[in-house]
């Protein structure tokens, strides 16, 4: 299974005012385990930079000023994330900006029902609480020193550790969390078979303890379960 983590930092809060995607953040799990394969792409606005956005992420018109288009990138973007489910924290407002963007450049746009909103779960489990991503890593102890502004990428990889917490923790099944000798990622350990001892290990018990093992097995009544 195949999940892209994602977070976009904008110009502003609504595309429909002229706002744009500026980055792009994203990180791949397999099996719910991060594979190391990351997409990240600076995105030039051609338009200024709020200050009020430019507080929340740090970054300027300036340093934009040399970095593509989305419409030299969106292609890339697109076959990263391909039809993988896309974990988002707050899901409709990246949604919207990067549907925006593509629509902009007469590319598909990504259908909602793509997305796993971690702003839902997180207030189903928690109701009532704060459910921000600095809050969640408080809640679980996760390490978010690093995040002095918000960052497309950085943010990705701290809402992947986040994401599985929120879905059972680190190791939301105890098959995905190991991978079987000669398997791949993507085998899950319960297709694993291990290969038969080529000579068979002698047997511990002494001939006393087996009988005593069968009488034993014989006062437990017929039939027998094993």
């Amino acid at each position: 299974m195949r999940e892209i983590v994602l977070d976009t930092e904008t110009t502003g809060l609504n595309p429909d005012e002229g706002h744009r995607v500026v980055e792009i953040g994203a990180v791949e799990l397999r099996n719910h385990l991060p594979t190391g394969r990351t997409y990240h792409q600076y995105i030039n606005p051609m338009r200024d930079m709020p200050e009020e956005a430019f507080n929340v992420h740090g970054i300027s018109e300036d340093f934009l000023r040399d970095k593509p288009v989305f419409a030299d990138v969106a292609q890339a973007f697109l076959d990263f994330v391909q039809t993988d489910k896309l974990v988002i924290h707050n899901a409709a407002f990246d949604m919207r900006f990067l549907n925006a963007e593509l629509k902009w450049v007469d590319k598909s746009q990504l259908p909602n029902t793509q997305a796993i909103d971690t702003l839902e779960i997180a207030r189903r489990r928690f109701p009532g609480a704060q459910n921000s991503l600095d809050a969640l890593c408080r809640r679980f102890a996760i390490d978010n020193s690093a995040r002095e502004k918000h960052g497309a990428l950085l943010d990705s990889e701290i809402l992947a550790e986040v994401y599985l917490e929120l879905v059972g923790g680190r190791q939301p099944d105890f098959a995905l969390a190991t991978i079987a000798p000669g398997s791949t990622a993507e085998t899950p350990i319960s297709d694993y078979t291990p290969p038969k001892r080529p000579n068979p290990l002698k047997p511990r018990l002494t001939p006393a303890e087996q009988e005593a093992h069968k009488a034993f097995l014989k006062s437990l009544g017929a039939p027998d379960l094993w």
